[in-house]
């Protein structure tokens, strides 16, 4: 065996151990746990909310649909620019995670607005879709302190007459008690896909919406709604004049 193979070993024993301690922790407390931080949602703010949780020590739970979806860049594949620039600088300098992901995943590095001053100059990198999320997986699955459980969240605790969540409870019923519930469920709450003049109930394309969530907040006082997203647009390869294509390095 390789010294890669050997690591990927290591690494998946790990992930393995650690995750059959938490499902020996929900069996020995009937179906009942708890942690110092739950967060709701495996997209880009939940990857950071969960490693940041752990990274301070706290006892940390990440819920969300799938493992394999974690990470996923959904919508556009790149970051930086004028706007999202901004926003990762000040997460890098929070030591936050998606930076040196970009790092290790970017095919393509570019300084937008060059034609105008500096003021407004803007790096953006494209990145590999599968490399980003196969290394932000990799980085999640080995963070201590980090439990990373698939389900639904179909209600929160909240005891009293104030609205105090203290806690979550699954799809099988799994009450789930926290100091803090972060909630970073993106387009799911009750999400709606529009294909033509279908519309059909989704996360995403491919994913289940939160409908129970959904509906919990709105009893206790949020307003749901609903923000357009899109992708960029896909041609063909073989259409591509390449030859009028500026070349970036």
């Amino acid at each position: 065996m390789n010294l890669k193979n050997m690591k990927l070993s290591a690494l998946s024993r790990n992930f393995r151990q650690r995750y059959l301690q938490f499902i020996r922790n929900f069996s020995s407390n009937n179906h009942e746990c708890k942690f110092d931080v739950v967060v709701i949602g495996g997209g880009h703010a939940g990857t950071e909310a969960c490693a940041a949780a752990a990274r301070m020590g706290a006892n940390t739970l990440l819920i969300t649909h799938k493992k394999s979806t974690i990470g996923e860049m959904s919508c556009n594949p790149s970051f930086g620019g004028i706007g999202k620039g901004n926003l990762m600088r000040e997460v890098d300098a929070l030591d936050g995670v998606c930076c040196r992901i970009c790092d290790i995943s970017g095919i393509n590095y570019t300084m937008l607005n060059r034609s105008k001053g500096p003021a407004v100059w803007g790096y953006r990198a494209q990145i590999d879709r599968v490399l980003y999320k196969k290394h932000l997986q990799q980085e999640l699955f080995n963070t201590p302190g980090l439990q990373i459980y698939e389900s639904s969240v179909e209600d929160l605790i909240i005891q009293g007459d104030s609205p105090t969540c203290h806690g979550i409870i699954l799809k099988d019923g799994t009450k789930i008690y926290s100091d803090a519930v972060v909630i970073t469920t993106g387009t799911f709450l009750k999400g709606q896909i529009n294909i033509g003049l279908e519309k059909r109930p989704a996360g995403r394309l491919g994913d289940e919406p939160s409908i129970g969530l959904a509906n919990t907040l709105e009893r206790i006082g949020f307003r749901i709604g609903r923000l357009k997203t899109g992708t960029p647009p896909r041609i063909e390869k073989s259409t591509i004049d390449f030859s009028k294509c500026r070349i970036q390095l």
